[in-house]
């Protein structure tokens, strides 16, 4: 008998393979990001290669994929913050990296992949280099991430979910292919660049939930046909991009800043 209580203690489950709050929401990320994969292939892919005509279809599938990459951007956003508020698991971090893959690797450099099959003006072989890029350069930055320390509250390279959006984004513009593709390979490099991006904290975490909120009702006028809705969709875009190319110039400048008061002070500590 005591023999046998051991062996029932040994395969209760280990508190490392339990799952917190938080892992539970960072299953939702990866569950977004595979419904976005799904969504582009059904409603966009397959309806291409079998000769269909839907446009509709086609959009209102492109709207669901992009609003389920941000809804994996919310859960991101809220597994961080209640990881820091109640426990995580000793896995969390593991989850968080596969999961953040899936939905901003995998879906977005799929998304682009598509695009290359579908678009009159793209060229399919060079889009699938453009996404291969993408894909590489969110494994590249969450295995950085995980290794490297940066200093706290800012992000080493754009954050994988900002670039992901910024990339879909791009697409969604329906600029000219060599425009598209020379943005998007902007946009990879900017995610392994050294270039600081703030953490989502506080206010800014506020700012950027809206901004996704405002996001999802862009692109749901967009589905819906209503008026202005593609105007819409390619203003929201645009500012997509302008924020991912100017929040790194407000880092650099306050960098540039805390140099020059540091050697102000350091000059006048050598005064006499």
């Amino acid at each position: 008998m005591p023999e046998a209580d051991e062996v029932d203690e040994e395969e209760e489950m280990p508190l490392s393979l339990r799952l917190s709050i938080a892992d539970t929401l960072t299953l939702g990320n990866a569950t977004c990001g595979f419904m976005a994969v799904y969504f582009t292939t059904t409603g966009i892919l397959i309806p291409h290669l079998t000769g269909s005509q839907e446009t509709g279809m086609a959009r209102h599938s492109a709207a669901t994929a992009v609003i389920l990459m941000l809804c994996a951007a919310v859960f991101d956003l809220f597994d961080g913050l209640v990881a820091r508020k109640l426990r995580s698991s000793p896995m969390g971090a593991e989850l968080d990296n596969l999961s953040d893959l899936i939905s901003f690797g995998l879906a977005p450099a799929y998304f682009v992949l598509v695009y290359g099959m579908v678009a009159d003006d793209a060229h399919q072989r060079v889009a699938a280099v453009g996404a291969i890029v993408v894909l590489l350069a969110v494994v590249l930055r969450l295995a950085r991430f995980s290794c490297v320390t940066v200093p706290n509250g800012m992000f080493q390279g754009m954050p994988s979910p900002f670039g992901a959006l910024t990339v879909v984004s791009i697409v969604l513009l329906e600029l000219p292919f060599v425009a598209t593709l020379l943005a998007i390979l902007g946009t990879a490099w900017l995610m392994v660049s050294r270039v600081e991006y703030p953490k989502p904290r506080g206010r800014l975490a506020v700012a950027m939930l809206s901004w996704i909120v405002v996001s999802m009702g862009l692109l749901a006028a967009w589905a819906f046909d209503a008026p202005s809705g593609q105007l819409l969709l390619q203003t929201g875009c645009a500012l997509q991009l302008v924020t991912g190319a100017v929040i790194p110039l407000f880092a650099t400048a306050r960098r540039v800043n805390n140099f020059r008061d540091n050697r102000r002070e350091a000059r006048a500590a050598q005064l006499p």
